[in-house]
């Protein structure tokens, strides 16, 4: 088993919780009350975004943010009828790839609790052709809780939620499981306002909402903190198995924590990202550099709202993102918490990032 420098247990925790865009607050209470331990003041606000400052000695300010979101569903009908059993349609919130959703366990939020359900699959042997070469869309998925019509309906209603029902497990010198997007990055933001003490400038460490829909909690954030520098934590593409060309890897696990370039939301400001590997390298901490072709992150959620405010990220390569088996390399998530404290107890607000 892998040494894990860190505490897992407590990633664990933040995985296994279920969040999906708009209804984050399981999340949010553990947020909360690991803030209270931390900073010195806590909010949150009408969106569900939470804010833990530690106050420096200058007026200058940093924000940091992760995202809380993750993937999910809301039901959008019940069908069956009197005489049979019910079964849930979903809407996606968030970006989903069908293909991945077949014989999959769920769990459905009900405000009575929540129910175990399973994605079918009709065996393969009983489809024909062009049913099994069909690329399935989510609005085709239906979610069987094994009850009867009529006791779906008592138990369960439209705009219910949905999330996948998974385990966060060590493989090897990974940890895989379900909503490491981006609760891993949540994670390490977390750790490093523990970590962090006295800091020159004030701190704004931000657990987001509604990412997965669009960067909407940062860009409100952007107006109501407005720091003088912003930099995102997320997760990256990690395409480091079989087939899959040196050029279309993105980032490589075990390498290190991954210093973003670009996205397809945002070009991140070049004096940030040189000062970035240059307290790397003096820190001997594993970096390698990241450009994501597509994809958004909450590093442009501040750009959008904040005006021309310099922006940065650190992410953390992951293998098979937005699937119940995202995997990340312990290492990596070691190197990204150990350089967002260098980065935050190196920066005085004296560094000029006008270009």
């Amino acid at each position: 088993m892998a040494f894990v420098p860190f505490d897992l247990e407590f990633l664990t925790e933040l995985t296994e919780t279920s969040g999906v865009p708009g209804y984050e607050d399981r999340v949010r209470d553990r947020v909360v009350e690991a803030f209270d331990e931390s900073v010195d003041r806590v909010r949150t606000d009408a969106m569900g975004n939470v804010v833990g400052t530690l106050e420096g000695d200058s007026e200058y300010s940093v924000a940091v943010a992760a995202h809380m979101d993750e993937i999910g569903f809301m039901v959008r009908n019940l069908k069956g009828d009197d005489e049979g059993d019910g079964f849930v349609e979903l809407d996606a919130l968030g970006g989903w790839d069908a293909r991945i959703l077949k014989a999959q366990r769920v769990t459905v939020h009900t405000d009575d609790g929540d129910l175990p359900g399973v994605i079918g699959s009709p065996p393969p042997h009983t489809l024909d052709e062009s049913e099994r070469e069909k690329t399935p869309d989510v609005e085709d998925v239906v979610v069987d809780l094994g009850l009867p019509y009529a006791d779906l309906e008592e138990r369960v209603s439209v705009g219910d939620l949905v999330t996948m029902d998974q385990t966060t497990e060590l493989v090897g010198e990974t940890v895989t499981g379900k909503a490491l997007d981006d609760r891993v990055c949540l994670f390490a933001m977390l750790e490093a306002a523990r970590r962090l003490e006295d800091p020159d400038v004030t701190i704004h460490f931000c657990a987001t909402v509604q990412e997965e829909v669009g960067l909407r909690g940062a860009q409100a954030l952007g107006v109501d903190v407005d720091p003088d520098l912003a930099i995102a934590l997320d997760v990256t593409v990690a395409n480091d198995i079989p087939g899959f060309e040196a050029g279309e890897r993105v980032t490589e696990l075990g390498d290190g924590a991954a210093i973003k370039l670009k996205d397809g939301s945002v070009i991140t400001n070049p004096k940030v990202h040189k000062r970035m590997r240059s307290v790397a390298e003096d820190g001997e901490i594993d970096h390698q550099l990241e450009i994501l072709p597509a994809g958004g992150t909450d590093t442009a959620g501040f750009q959008f709202s904040g005006g021309a405010k310099p922006v940065g990220a650190i992410s953390i390569p992951t293998r098979y993102l937005h699937t119940p088996t995202e995997t990340a390399h312990v290492d990596d998530v070691a190197a990204t918490i150990d350089l967002l404290c260098a980065f935050l107890e190196s920066e005085d607000g004296d560094h000029e990032y006008t270009l």
